[in-house]
């Protein structure tokens, strides 16, 4: 797919529907199953929600990155200042157009603009460290996996239900000098 053909902005209110619909279908249920960065046998019920897509989009150390292509929503990623680094997160293609190509022009985007936004030194995001395939993509992009855990927040519907008892996020980080 070329390039060419995408426009990068920041979010806006007017967006947060699309987002909602474009974040859901990346991560949950059946439409999910289109690509390949499902969480649908991980995590059942919302991966985020109106109320918290807003807040990433009016936070003031960050911005939510969408992707355009001829005026329609394909992808979409949070990026947040966090001192000498950014924090990356709520990363979403359009599962018809995962595997594509797209993801690695979108993280590229998203590590530019976190560079020469705020001269952030690293990228950092967490992943469900049982997403091998997805963290074996990202360590092609440059991530490192840092052994860092955290718990998956049982019990906060917020996040998703649990299919299983052991989830955990790893922290992975990826120098932007």
């Amino acid at each position: 797919m070329p390039t060419s053909e995408l426009t990068f902005r920041t979010a806006l209110d007017a967006d947060v529907p699309g987002l909602v619909e474009l974040i859901e279908s990346a991560y949950r249920g059946d439409a999910s199953r289109a690509g390949w960065t499902t969480e649908a046998d991980l995590l059942a019920g919302q991966r985020t929600d109106p109320d918290g897509v807003r807040a990433v989009v009016h936070t003031t150390d960050g911005r939510l990155l969408i992707a355009e292509r001829d005026g329609e929503l394909i992808a979409c990623c949070q990026l947040e200042h966090r001192g000498d680094h950014a924090y990356f997160g709520m990363f979403a293609v359009r599962p018809e157009l995962q595997g594509d190509g797209l993801g690695k022009v979108i993280i590229a985007e998203a590590e530019r603009t976190a560079r020469e936004t705020w001269g952030a030194r690293e990228m950092r995001m967490t992943v469900i460290r049982q997403r091998e395939e997805l963290i074996a993509w990202y360590e092609r992009r440059g991530y490192r996996r840092t052994g860092q855990l955290t718990p998956f927040p049982y019990g906060d519907e917020r996040f998703g239900i649990p299919q299983r008892p052991d989830l955990e996020f790893e922290l992975l980080i990826k120098a932007l000098d």
